[in-house]
């Protein structure tokens, strides 16, 4: 079978650049892909940790004036990844976050920034490297919205897929750059790109590619509603025929407790009893009392609203009265970052919380947690509960989005079934949390339906082989939907 070419556009891949799960998606998915005949480069911005990681940078084109100043585009490899860098300093050459500033602000020249990144992805799926023209361009996110609508107004073209890993980001910048950034002036509308008299670089990509994805299938729907279309639940509607769900997976590799390195002791489903010693060892580290027998709850997660994790908080005091333990990793609201510092001051040896990210940690918390409560109010897919799967800390979620879609709730059929993997709660609000954890409880008062709930965790696929063969039957199927109606 002749391989698929491949043009995936994206403002983050992991291991280079990485501000959440779009760097997992976009950095796991090229090694995925090319099991299934799909030989993929990824076009990334030429952020500072990009360009010093760049091996055999070989320059294909210079752009002599791109909104401001001279930029290359340089092919190269990082981190066994073939990637388009788009070298152009006076756009990219910032330190720390690639979307804000020090002072926390968004740049304010991102509309400018990110319409480079699609006038690359324009130029490279238009055929300007001859020896990679891709069939498919594959644009994530709002950052790499505009590369759809560009290329819709081209002729000809490469087949086109827009994933929206999260619709709460849009994208939004003045009317008045529509021309400057390459866009005619009749895509101004509400059937092209306009959104409340704005520019959204995310509506663009929702508009004009020629198939959707998101990151799971029940955020695929939920996203076609008033109530998680963030505004855009009409225009999903409209095109639902070319929107599909596509789980996320994570790197098994990267996520193996067999033999991480960052564990006081490595484990497998059949070897459960090794897990205790990183129960003990995360108790350590966060200063809590060591109890092998107290339910250990841990945390891997943003501390936001979106997160849920104010209702976690608001539930403290009944985690405490079930002499449960919590394990928390995060960074996010200062308020949650108050109350969960002060819930560990006034508790130091049943609450725990590192206040921040260490990737170490946050691997000895998904083996040393007995659960993990994942509370989200919404959720595209989700990584940190495919990650307690692969670690066997059961999982208690809110029902929505991807949480809905991996975790397979321990009712009263599935655990006769004995296929239960983890806690499903809904509506999200506290009371259905606390009911949740006190199932939870319950649950691990029952060690032969604990350790089996384990083990069916720990049995599922939540590698990227089934994803990376869902998008490739994608793919395959638009060149072929587009050669039949270029000869019908």
């Amino acid at each position: 079978m002749t391989a698929l070419r491949l043009l995936s556009a994206t403002s983050e891949i992991y291991p280079l650049i990485k501000t959440g799960g779009l760097a997992d998606v976009t950095g796991a998915l090229p090694a995925a892909l090319a099991a299934e005949g799909v030989a993929v480069r990824t076009l990334i911005p030429g952020y500072p940790s990009v360009v010093a990681k760049l091996s055999t940078a070989e320059p294909v084109e210079t752009f002599p004036d791109l909104f401001g100043g001279t930029a290359r585009l340089l092919a190269g490899t990082a981190a066994d990844l073939d990637l388009f860098v788009l070298d152009a300093p006076h756009l990219y050459d910032r330190p720390g976050d690639p979307y804000r500033g020090p002072d926390g602000r968004d740049w304010p020249d991102n509309a400018l920034r990110f319409a480079a990144l699609a006038h690359a992805a324009l130029q490279l799926g238009r055929g300007l490297v001859p020896r990679f023209v891709p069939d498919v361009v594959h644009a994530h996110d709002w950052h790499a919205g505009l590369a759809p609508a560009l290329l819709f107004f081209a002729d000809p073209r490469p087949a086109t897929v827009f994933t929206v890993h999260n619709i709460a980001f849009q994208g939004q910048f003045p009317a008045h750059l529509l021309a400057g950034i390459g866009l005619p002036p009749h895509s101004f509308t509400p059937s092209g790109v306009e959104y409340h008299g704005s520019i959204s670089y995310l509506k663009a990509g929702l508009q004009f590619a020629d198939r959707i994805t998101t990151v799971s299938p029940t955020y695929s729907r939920e996203i076609r509603t008033p109530a998680g279309g963030m505004g855009l639940d009409g225009l999903l509607r409209a095109r639902a025929a070319a929107l599909s769900g596509i789980l996320n997976g994570i790197d098994v590799a990267a996520w193996n407790p067999a033999d991480d390195q960052h564990l006081a002791a490595n484990y497998s489903a059949s070897l459960l009893k090794a897990r205790s010693r990183n129960k003990a060892a995360l108790q350590s580290r966060l200063g809590l009392e060591p109890r092998p027998e107290a339910l250990l709850f841990g945390v891997v997660s943003r501390l936001s609203w979106h997160k849920g994790l104010d209702l976690l908080a608001a539930v403290i005091p009944s985690l405490l009265e079930r002499g449960a333990q919590l394990a928390l990793l995060g960074v996010g609201d200062h308020d949650l970052e108050h109350a969960f510092a002060s819930a560990q001051s006034a508790h130091p040896e049943r609450i725990g919380c590192f206040i921040g990210y260490d990737e170490a940690l946050a691997h000895l918390v998904q083996a040393g947690a007995d659960a993990l409560i994942v509370p989200s109010r919404f959720e595209p897919c989700g990584l940190t509960q495919l990650c307690a799967l692969r670690y066997g800390a059961i999982p208690v979620v809110a029902r929505v989005g991807g949480l809905a879609d991996t975790v397979i709730d321990a009712n009263e059929m599935a655990l006769a079934a004995k296929c239960a993997t983890g806690v499903q709660f809904a509506p999200v609000d506290a009371d259905t949390l606390e009911a949740a954890l006190r199932h939870t409880a319950e649950l691990f008062s029952n060690r032969k339906v604990w350790v089996r709930m384990q083990r069916n965790g720990m049995a599922t696929d939540v590698s990227w082989r089934r994803p990376a063969h869902h998008y490739a039957a994608l793919y395959r199927d638009l060149l072929t939907a587009r050669a039949l109606d270029r000869t019908a």
